[in-house]
């Protein structure tokens, strides 16, 4: 499987804890409230906050306040990665327990959110507190609210660890965050997701530089956000990779995460390259069967008597099927040693048979073009390969 799992060791002596937001006093009670035969999903969890809050405000707020006051965090298996595991298992696994490390925290999020109709993405990156860079990755999330990006982190709005314990306490300073002011301590892999329109640079994060410099290129992340969403996971991982690139390659958390895309972007690049392969063999196949049922036909001397257009039909359909199957295999791109053999019989299978195909298709247009007299005279019964047999 191609899953990324990192966690985040918490220490408290680095964690400031806000007070509870009395604006949010109601909201709060209210999504406690949800029953624990409620909380094993999250299509329940979004059903209860769809049906007891009006606007996005108010249900990711009552998402953040759950989630935190809900899940701790599982320092027992903070290190125990699991590469295999799937976003639905991690959720599925922290609802039941009602324990999770960073990305259990933002795969729970982001799912509800998504539900909720509310845009939300999972974010990961690196952190930095009281001038100190971590080693380790983290994960936390943006959602999009009244036209505008927040970012919230769950995991740290949570509570802290203290002498191997994990502490409650809820740190509002993460719920609906500015990302001017959250670049502070977060900083995505990829600069898409700072939401700025001037991204800071990791050498700019270690050196604590991140006031806005706009004598750098403009960057319309609001744009770059929307073409993203229209890409293909290849095209996805490629762009997010050259960004990764681009904004420097500082520490090996983030020369991790490079190496993990670019793999990714290989895998994608070969599944791509067997799923287009095996799709020409479908169409080629579905041609030649059809290609086949014209020769039977035209064995038979045309009887029973079709209509020309489905004549013309029966020859055209599996001449335009080769032409696409061989436009696929022109189009594979770079194939591996192992299988230039394979591609290239294929490929000479189709030639073999367009060629045949075109000898058929001018048989067929010099027949519609004559009379009934001329037709019948036309005839010498042939065999599949296109030699006569009489």
């Amino acid at each position: 499987m191609r899953t990324f799992l990192i966690v985040l060791l918490i220490f408290s002596s680095v964690i400031t804890i806000a007070q509870s937001n009395k604006e949010y006093a109601a909201i709060d009670n209210q999504a406690l409230k949800i029953a624990d035969s409620l909380s094993k999903s999250v299509n329940t969890i979004a059903e209860y906050i769809n049906t007891n809050f009006k606007t996005d405000n108010e249900k990711i707020r009552a998402l953040f306040f759950w989630e935190v006051s809900k899940i701790s965090y599982d320092i027992e298996n903070m290190f125990a990665i699991n590469f295999n595991e799937t976003s639905e298992n991690k959720i599925d696994k922290t609802l039941e327990t009602k324990k999770g490390i960073c990305i259990n925290y933002a795969e729970i999020f982001n799912a509800v959110s998504n539900r909720l109709g509310i845009k939300s993405f999972v974010i990961e990156g690196y952190t930095k507190q009281n001038g100190f860079t971590d080693y380790i990755p983290h994960a936390w999330c943006a959602a999009k609210i009244d036209g505008h990006w927040f970012l919230f982190d769950p995991t740290w709005g949570s509570g802290f660890i203290n002498n191997g314990k994990f502490v409650k306490k809820i740190n509002e300073k993460y719920f609906k965050a500015d990302p001017a002011k959250m670049i502070a301590s977060h900083i995505p892999f990829d600069f898409l997701w700072q939401f700025l329109n001037y991204p800071v640079t990791n050498q700019e994060f270690y050196d604590s530089n991140i006031r806005i410099n706009n004598t750098k290129q403009y960057f319309y992340f609001e744009k770059e956000i929307t073409s993203y969403e229209k890409l293909s996971e290849l095209e996805q991982l490629t762009q997010s990779s050259e960004r990764i690139e681009k904004n420097g390659i500082k520490n090996a958390m983030i020369f991790d995460r490079l190496a993990y895309k670019k793999r990714e972007i290989e895998y994608l690049k070969q599944k791509k390259l067997s799923d287009d392969f095996n799709n020409a063999i479908a169409i080629y196949n579905e041609a030649i069967n059809e290609f086949n049922e014209f020769i039977n036909y035209r064995n038979k001397q045309f009887k029973p008597v079709k209509p020309d257009e489905e004549l013309k039909r029966m020859i055209e359909e599996p001449k335009s099927k080769l032409l696409k199957a061989q436009e696929q295999l022109s189009n594979l791109g770079q194939v591996s040693a192992d299988n230039v053999a394979n591609v290239n019989a294929v490929k000479k299978g189709v030639t073999d048979a367009l060629k045949q195909i075109d000898e058929h298709d001018a048989f067929v247009k010099e027949y519609l073009s004559k009379g009934k007299a001329g037709r019948r005279s036309m005839f010498t019964k042939i065999t599949i390969f296109g030699k006569p047999i009489n």
